[in-house]
């Protein structure tokens, strides 16, 4: 087990740590090197360096070692997975899921290196373009610093490093300070690839040396996943950088009167219960027409009682613990203050240390957090509606706008929702949490800014620079 953190090439050992802890039974996992403001800035002067001769490999170099960090990971699958189940305490189907999404998105990263963005562009429709044309080439903006979730620790660190690698732009990455031992198993797995020394750091740390990242001049773009409150934060204080931010939602999905009910169910129960709820496209609220309200209520709540719950070491176990008591005992509150407002708990509600319930709640409404904000936890509001713009009108009714659904075969209806929707995306028959990694991913609104998906992220991450000749 490594608890050295990465630094340019070398993995070092510090006497400042970071303690992990199992979530489930709260026992010790490590206690792993972090990096202090000095380290930091050797991780910034380190990428400085290495920019000159990342510039130099070729689309076939970038491109294998993507490959071969792929492959890599595949062969420390089982590993990965037990690392990710222990630290975050995500549910072995779940984290297994995950292994094969970031070896996925790591060779899709390596087939997008061998056709970064060109072009070739007539300017004599300008009367002073007489005679010329212009070539346009997209290069590395520079030094990438990322800094990633807890709920993903590894294919949302693949979501930073894959992009970052495949245009040639050297990376720093803070992980979550609750998960950060998958990301450097994945460093170990990087090392061997060939990249420039430089071209990765890997550096858990506190919050205020990860801010050095957000201010240091030497940075020009800034990835960040995590809270809205402090994405914002660091896109006002990042300067001349280039942000990303993918900052979480509050779903919402739509189920028509036409809507296959067991397999919307099926969907649904998934949606609102994988991992807890901890993902930023967990189904939060759901709109049900009003004449199959009270059968797709009964469907549900028999559906929720049929998952298996336990540790997440099990190959069988649907639900498992919270990441932490603290966010826990906020959901505890959030639903006391929900149910003041008459709200009615239909299923679960209660809470032992970080474990809480499977919840599913009815008759909520604007003004009350459980509702309107990102609840980050096993809790889903269902509601009834009688006309589809009502339903539209309560989904924009949101300072979030990241996935949603509907569940319809009446394509008039998915064309309106498609038009009407204030989302970043929006999916036709699968729960709000579905996403392949090619796919453009991100929000509006307090969602975020810019998008993820290693074609689009790469985007971000390159610069255009024109040739007039």
């Amino acid at each position: 087990m490594n608890t050295a953190l990465y630094l340019a090439g070398q993995f070092i050992e510090t006497t400042q740590k970071i303690k992990v802890v199992n979530p489930y039974n709260q026992l010790l996992i490590a206690e792993v090197s972090a990096a202090d403001e000095n380290i930091m800035l050797q991780a910034i002067a380190s990428a400085v360096h290495a920019k000159k001769s990342f510039a130099t490999f070729s689309s076939l170099d970038v491109s294998q070692a993507l490959l071969v960090i792929s492959n890599g990971i595949a062969l420390k699958k089982e590993e990965f997975i037990a690392t990710i189940v222990a630290e975050s305490g995500k549910p072995y189907k779940y984290a297994s899921g995950e292994v094969l999404r970031a070896i996925e998105t790591f060779r899709m990263a390596a087939f997008e290196a061998t056709r970064l963005p060109h072009e070739l562009i007539t300017l004599d429709d300008a009367a002073t373009g007489k005679g010329l044309m212009g070539r346009i080439q997209y290069r590395s903006a520079g030094i990438v610093a990322g800094i990633s979730p807890f709920n993903f620790p590894l294919n949302l660190v693949a979501h930073k490093i894959a992009p970052a690698i495949a245009t040639k732009s050297p990376i720093i990455l803070k992980p979550s300070s609750k998960t950060p031992m998958t990301a450097l198993l994945l460093a170990e797995v990087i090392d061997g690839a060939g990249l420039p020394k430089g071209a990765l750091s890997v550096l858990p740390c506190s919050r205020a040396v990860g801010d050095i990242l957000v201010q240091h001049e030497d940075i020009q773009v800034l990835s960040f996943t995590g809270s809205p409150e402090i994405g914002w934060d660091m896109k006002n204080r990042a300067g001349k950088k280039k942000v990303v931010l993918e900052l979480g939602g509050n779903a919402a999905a739509l189920v028509l009167s036409d809507a296959n009910l067991d397999h919307a169910v099926n969907q649904l129960v998934v949606g609102a219960f994988a991992y807890s709820g901890q993902v930023c496209i967990h189904t939060q609220r759901i709109y049900v027409h009003a004449s199959i309200f009270e059968k797709f209520l009964e469907k549900f709540i028999a559906q929720t009682k049929n998952m298996n719950i336990g540790s997440p070491e099990n190959l069988e176990t649907d639900f498992s613990c919270m990441i932490d008591e603290t966010n826990a005992l906020r959901i505890e509150q959030w639903l006391s203050e929900a149910k003041n407002t008459g709200a009615e708990i239909r299923f679960g509600g209660t809470r032992k240390s970080n474990f809480f319930d499977p919840t599913i709640v009815c008759n909520t409404q604007k003004g009350i957090r459980i509702y309107d904000e990102e609840v980050f936890g096993p809790v889903v509001c269902i509601n009834p509606y009688d006309d589809i713009n009502e339903a539209i009108e309560q989904v924009n009714n949101s300072r979030f706008g990241l996935h949603a659904a509907i569940f319809t075969e009446h394509q008039p209806s998915i064309e309106l929702c498609y038009a009407e929707l204030e989302v970043g995306g929006l999916i036709v028959n699968r729960s709000t949490t579905f996403r392949t990694d090619q796919m453009p991913y991100g929000g509006v609104k307090d969602s975020g800014f810019g998008r993820e998906g290693i074609r689009y992220a790469m985007m971000d991450y390159l610069e255009g620079k024109v040739l007039v000749f």
